[in-house]
């Protein structure tokens, strides 16, 4: 088969039928691919907010859960006449250590601290016992793990708490 060209238009030779050339290539795209294309788009940028909340949720449910174990662990303690226990609780792995201060509104801090929760108060602790030696008695959190040692001796009214 043979082909010529006459004026933009490549013809059979052997037909006479006349094919006009696309002098704009094949990028061509219908509304329909592109419409296709945007909300894939937007549902991959929703998968990864939905995923960065969730794991905001969990890191923010471990802090709480944190802070509630302690309470009741301390609670336990100050019950009892004479008590010793050493206790491992997990926390994110942002948060690099917990810390006891005497503070009228909280007494427990987190280092740095977290977006939604700057601390707590944890009643029946003798802070100014625990922060006699430093003004901020903190406990490093390693590897997503603080241990504590919560005490309390005979004749004492409140429980202390030190490092591990």
């Amino acid at each position: 088969m043979s082909y010529k060209r006459h004026q933009g238009f490549f013809y059979e030779t052997s037909f006479k039928k006349e094919v006009k050339l696309d002098k704009r290539g094949q990028m061509k795209l219908s509304f329909g691919m592109i419409f296709s294309i945007f909300l894939i788009i937007i549902f991959i940028a929703f998968a990864f907010y939905a995923i960065k909340k969730f794991i905001a949720l969990q890191q923010n449910l471990q802090i709480e859960t944190f802070i509630n174990d302690l309470q009741d662990d301390v609670d336990r303690a100050w019950k009892s006449p004479q008590t010793s226990d050493g206790f491992n609780y997990s926390l994110p792995s942002k948060i690099k250590s917990v810390c006891f201060e005497d503070d009228e509104f909280n007494n427990l801090v987190f280092r740095p601290p977290s977006e939604d929760r700057q601390g707590a108060t944890i009643k029946y602790l003798d802070i100014s016992k625990i922060t006699s030696e430093e003004d901020m008695y903190c406990v490093l959190n390693t590897n997503g793990k603080v241990k504590l040692i919560i005490s309390k001796d005979f004749g004492e009214d409140l429980v202390t708490i030190t490092r591990q």
